[in-house]
């Protein structure tokens, strides 16, 4: 493999790419058979390389994907009790626009949508993140459910799902902002029953990266997502550059990474984590484009970019491997997080490679 120096960023996400399509035919993508959001997170990346290179091939790839799983009356099967489904759906937007007509498509969008109308809310108006997780919201929804709704919104004029995803937003800030850090935490539980819960804020007790990432995600295609002159993209701009700035302040000075509890790199069983640092390095090298954040923020996209290889290799048959991933994870206390395995290619972690390139490209 060469050295991260040799290559340009866009390269690497299709050194990314190319590997897992080797492996895997679309509907093979694991886990298999599935609407899930760890294959709609992979082929959004490679969806935002397709366009970066204008590689037709990849188009057919995630539209392959699709297929399998939609069929011709826009019927598809995916789990309804929770935002984690919905984050798929961004790969139909593309779909309808090629072929146009109202087909099947749009008719899965539409399903999709719908379920923002039957997902359970607590008092505030907040989704719960799945009816197993009763009136908690994670930062990881946000993302999953968000960036669909107003991409849903500007495709077909449902205007009043920018207000919806707006409000959920707020309410993370306003809920489980972290004053010390300016920060998140993973997770807000209104009725303050799970042990993890704060009895005062309700919130979970740590800064998960990937949680984090997920929501610099959102705040990110969010403000790309709403039209020019909407309120919501100053007040969503100074949110990214709060974020953007305070998690700059974490970034490890060795490796150029983040830790999988940010604030807590000083500790011996805390450990570097690369799904949450790709996100990173989107979130500030988007901030940076986008004007929110001064020029001077992007050296720490550019650094934690080539922290990557260090977590970067080549399998037996010489395909890219990404290692360092943490696997799924519920919120809980600091040893929940620090104790989770990780896996190499985790199509999450994969993903978020792939948009770290795709984003930093212009900046190294």
């Amino acid at each position: 493999m060469n050295r991260p120096n040799e290559m340009r960023p866009l390269v690497w996400a299709a050194t990314a790419c190319d590997s897992i399509i080797s492996r895997y035919a679309p509907i093979e993508l694991p886990p298999a058979h599935r609407w899930h959001y760890h294959q709609g997170v992979f082929l959004c990346g490679m969806e935002m390389l397709a366009r970066a290179v204008s590689e037709e091939r990849y188009s057919r790839y995630i539209q392959g994907y699709v297929d399998e799983l939609v069929d011709a009356n826009g019927n598809l099967y995916f789990a309804r009790d929770e935002l984690d489904a919905i984050q798929a759906g961004l790969l139909l937007f593309d779909l309808d626009a090629r072929v146009g007509g109202g087909g099947k498509y749009r008719a899965a969008a539409g399903k999709l949508r719908r379920l923002f109308d039957t997902l359970n809310r607590n008092s505030e108006g907040g989704f719960w993140h799945k009816d197993k997780y009763p009136y908690q919201m994670w930062l990881d929804g946000l993302y999953m459910g968000g960036v669909f709704a107003l991409k849903y919104a500007n495709a077909f004029g449902d205007h009043e799902l920018r207000d919806m995803v707006l409000h959920q937003e707020r309410l993370m800030r306003r809920f489980m902002s972290d004053e010390r850090t300016g920060l998140l935490f993973h997770a807000w539980d209104e009725s303050r029953s799970m042990s993890w819960a704060d009895s005062d804020t309700g919130c979970s007790p740590e800064l998960w990266g990937r949680s984090l990432g997920w929501y610099g995600l959102a705040l990110s295609q969010f403000i790309d997502c709403l039209p020019e002159g909407h309120a919501g993209r100053a007040e969503l701009s100074q949110a990214l550059a709060r974020f953007v700035r305070s998690i700059i302040q974490f970034q490890d000075p060795n490796s150029g990474l983040w830790f999988q509890v940010v604030d807590k790199g000083h500790l011996h069983d805390n450990w570097l984590e690369t799904s949450c640092s790709c996100l990173f390095i989107y979130a500030i090298a988007k901030a940076v484009k986008l004007g929110i954040v001064p020029d001077s923020c992007a050296e720490a996209a550019v650094r934690g970019y080539y922290g990557l290889f260090d977590f970067v290799k080549t399998d037996e048959a010489g395909q890219f491997v990404l290692s360092g991933i943490c696997i799924g994870t519920s919120a809980g206390d600091y040893n929940n997080y620090v104790t989770r395995p990780t896996s190499e290619n985790d199509l999450h972690g994969v993903g978020a490679f792939v948009m770290a390139c795709v984003e930093v490209e212009s900046l190294v």
